[in-house]
């Protein structure tokens, strides 16, 4: 699961390229007379046109495949540099503040090492336009560069890190963040205060630092994120729009199964690997079609507010829920079959919290809050008293059994921030699994248990303790024993509701989880 996936990502481009060189020729512009981009006639996957950035560029060309959901993009000119600029641009317009986001690759072998690829915000189409980018150049220089004013000279921020090819540019108001990293592992950022205006153009971007050379780059995993206005808490309501997503582990590539305007969350996969369950933010639960793509509504009877704490058992025949009910303290722990039908009460307050199944179906492990403390309780599926596992003071979450029915992973904040703890079913041998400075949540464990995944927030933008939606999060993979360096599968902008659940499919090669973003994004 970490070996490197460059050579099959380029081995798969090349395909691409081999099957769409008729399509690249026809997107192909003529060079424009003047220093403005002719537009594509045509979008460019979610882009709005492409064309040659400067004067007399030799003419580039811009194509979106989407059976890998790839924009495979060739430019030239003399640089993207000192006061004017030469290079091919894929764009759209957009106002306010976003997120770009992008795995970036060169294809084939470098001519010209200060060869280019990256995000770009231009303030018009001219060459000497102001703008900024978050660019990786050909030997491996990441850095954030930016030309403050029309026909200024071009400064530049270096980072430490090299060869990066996860390359993320946001904007807050005039505040612009670089995100870079070299894929699996988590971002290094650097930050700059530019004034281009609120209208601006967004986009990909490939220069060759040579005016008679096509360089090309590929782009996976392009998404523009329309972010929440303001800051986002624990009592944040959710509204942003939502993207399911599907990621395979070994590959890192993501693929965005169904998209709404509304809140979706939580996104279980059924044993038999045909559907997803998850719920929206009025209550209801859905089953998912993969096959189809298509949502059907789960009939609860009288159980209608279920919140993003639902958990398949592990042979498929149960749905475990998690309904407020305000005149028994909050969330109820409920059952029902898979199928749906009439759900059978099985904690008798609240707030409970339903996080797993034991394997053999007979116990339910969820997070319960009583007497002011948030801890860890088991109770029979069919029903009777609930066992205290956990005891120590602050919150103990997340309960999931193992496949074997060892281990009990949970997340604790007893050690300041939040970590992946474990134990035995009783609740003995309680043992810290993550250790490092970032607050981890919900430990997924791989159907064949050698593997967890879990959502790591960013402590510099959620304190420990609270896991609100709209955050930058990471999905991280690590061994069952939490050995080892830490994987970042994905970079996403979620958090609460993305990954509550266990979302493995059941051969363990993918995940499900849910993305945000506002109108107005992809």
């Amino acid at each position: 699961m970490r070996s490197t996936t460059t050579n099959a990502l380029r081995l798969l481009t090349f395909l691409s390229v081999l099957t769409t060189h008729e399509a690249i020729a026809q997107t192909a512009p003529a060079a424009a007379p003047a220093s403005v981009a002719a537009p594509a006639p045509e979008p460019v996957g979610i882009f709005d046109a492409h064309g040659d950035i400067g004067t007399g560029v030799k003419p580039g060309s811009a194509t979106y495949v989407p059976a890998t959901g790839q924009y495979v993009i060739s430019g030239a000119g003399y640089n993207v540099w000192a006061d004017h600029d030469e290079f091919q641009y894929v764009y759209r317009k957009m106002t306010g503040d976003f997120i770009l986001y992008a795995r970036a690759e060169f294809l084939g072998t470098w001519v010209n090492y200060h060869r280019k690829v990256g995000w770009m915000v231009r303030k018009t189409l001219d060459g000497n336009s102001p703008h900024i980018n978050a660019v990786e150049h050909g030997d491996g220089l990441t850095s954030l560069q930016w030309r403050p004013t029309t026909g200024a000279q071009t400064q530049e921020h270096k980072m430490t890190l090299t060869h990066a090819n996860i390359l993320q540019l946001e904007r807050r108001g005039n505040q612009y963040i670089m995100r870079a990293a070299i894929y699996g592992e988590p971002f290094m950022t650097d930050t700059v205060t530019l004034d281009l205006g609120d209208d601006v153009y967004v986009g990909l971007f490939v220069g060759s630092h040579n005016s008679d050379v096509l360089e090309t780059g590929v782009f996976s995993n392009v998404s523009i994120t329309v972010p929440h206005k303001g800051e986002s808490n624990q009592n944040t309501q959710m509204t942003l729009g939502s993207k399911l997503e599907i990621l395979e582990v070994a590959s890192g590539h993501r693929e965005t199964i169904y998209k709404v305007p509304y809140s979706i969350q939580a996104p279980n996969w059924t044993p038999d690997g045909k559907s997803l369950i998850f719920n929206d933010a009025k209550g209801t639960l859905y089953h998912f079609d993969l096959a189809t793509r298509s949502p059907q509504a789960i009939k609860t009877g009288m159980v209608t507010n279920n919140n993003n704490d639902h958990v398949i058992s592990f042979d498929g025949k149960m749905l475990g829920l998690s309904n407020f009910v305000g005149n028994l303290g909050g969330s109820i722990i409920y059952s029902v079959p898979i199928e749906g039908g009439t759900p059978t009460q099985v904690t008798p307050k609240g707030p409970s919290y339903f996080h797993g199944w034991s394997p053999d179906g007979k116990d339910m492990v969820f997070c319960g809050e009583r007497n002011g403390e948030f801890d860890v309780y088991k109770v029979p599926a069919a029903g009777g008293p609930e066992i205290r596992l956990t005891t120590t003071k602050g919150l103990d979450d997340g309960p999931e059994y193992t496949p074997d029915g060892q281990y009990i992973y949970f997340n604790s904040v007893r050690s300041g921030l939040m970590q992946i703890w474990r134990m035995k079913p009783d609740g003995s041998g309680q043992e810290q699994v993550t250790n490092d400075g970032y607050d981890n949540w919900f430990a997924h464990i791989s159907p064949d248990g050698k593997w967890f995944v879990y959502l790591t927030f960013l402590p510099e933008e959620t304190p420990a303790g609270i896991h609100p939606p709209y955050k930058h999060v990471y999905i991280r993979l690590l061994p069952i024993d939490g050995k080892g360096t830490p994987k970042v599968l994905a970079y996403v902008y979620g958090g609460q509701g993305s990954m509550n659940t266990p979302s493995w499919s059941p051969d363990g090669k993918k995940i499900a989880f849910v993305s945000n973003t506002d109108v107005g994004g992809n």
